[in-house]
């Protein structure tokens, strides 16, 4: 759907970094965990509307978060909106993650501003144990450590310069965590060479997961080709529009270039 909402509140979380709350029952509603909504961010230098994932929602109060990098121009006129001020947005858009009520023991691995889809699939999954590893650059850029703690059974928290938590890359301590138990599902999202490499070391082990790819986008709908992907099909291999057919994939189907 394709409706004009209006923002409830601009709170940022770092110098780069701002959570957006949108006053909106439709999408509060039919949304999903791992969907996106597609922004119209507005000013002359901003043509094309921004892929944004679903980060919490609130059903009650009718309203649901989404967490922004300033990047450019139009995430930069994004941040510096005001509550009540219109908000042209499309969705909720895309496939989610799945929440099968026999997955009963769970992890999420994100990385950097991946870790904003993978907040509302731990409050809604309905698995008995959850776990929680999430990857930043360094402590300024740790986001929602609090909500994510509250989201969880456990929390552990990797930075690449060792200024948090455990000094490493994320998937170090996905690693460890095997060692110790396993999972049923595991779900991914972040930079791709992360989610490469995470998907690769559960595959080894034989672990399902998902993973929620980031993409540029024109339409957010499926009818162009910009946010195109390579995915396998059989013996051979395919595109799939991650808007359209994403964009949450098997790790298994995602072919990682």
């Amino acid at each position: 759907m394709n409706l004009i909402h209006r923002v409830g509140a601009v709170n940022r979380l770092n110098e780069e970094t701002f959570l957006m709350t949108i006053d909106s029952p439709e999408i509060a509603a039919a949304g999903r965990p791992g969907q996106f909504v597609n922004i119209r961010c507005g000013g002359p230098d901003a043509y094309l509307r921004r892929p944004i994932s679903i980060c919490r929602i609130d059903r009650e109060r009718g309203t649901f978060d989404i967490g922004v990098q300033i990047r450019g121009k139009g995430t930069e006129a994004l941040s510096r909106m005001r509550p009540m001020e219109p908000i042209d947005i499309m969705g909720p858009l895309g496939n989610g993650f799945s929440l099968k009520p026999e997955d009963r023991r769970i992890a999420v691995v994100g990385g950097g501003i991946g870790v904003f889809p993978l907040l509302q699939l731990l409050i809604e999954h309905p698995a008995s144990e959850k776990l929680a590893l999430l990857g930043f650059r360094s402590r300024d850029q740790v986001v929602l450590e609090q909500d994510f703690q509250m989201a969880c059974d456990e929390l552990l928290i990797a930075t690449d310069d060792g200024s948090y938590g455990t000094a490493g890359f994320v998937t170090s301590l996905l690693e460890k965590k095997l060692g110790e138990k396993t999972f049923d599902r595991v779900f991914i999202c972040g930079p791709t060479p992360m989610m490469k490499r995470a998907a690769a070391i559960l595959l080894e082990r034989n672990v399902p997961c998902e993973v929620s790819l980031e993409q540029r986008m024109g339409c957010g709908i499926g009818a162009c080709l910009v946010c195109a992907c390579k995915t396998r099909a059989g013996d051979d291999w395919d595109y799939a529009h991650v808007c359209k057919d994403g964009p949450v994939f098997s790790g298994e189907a995602v072919i990682f270039d």
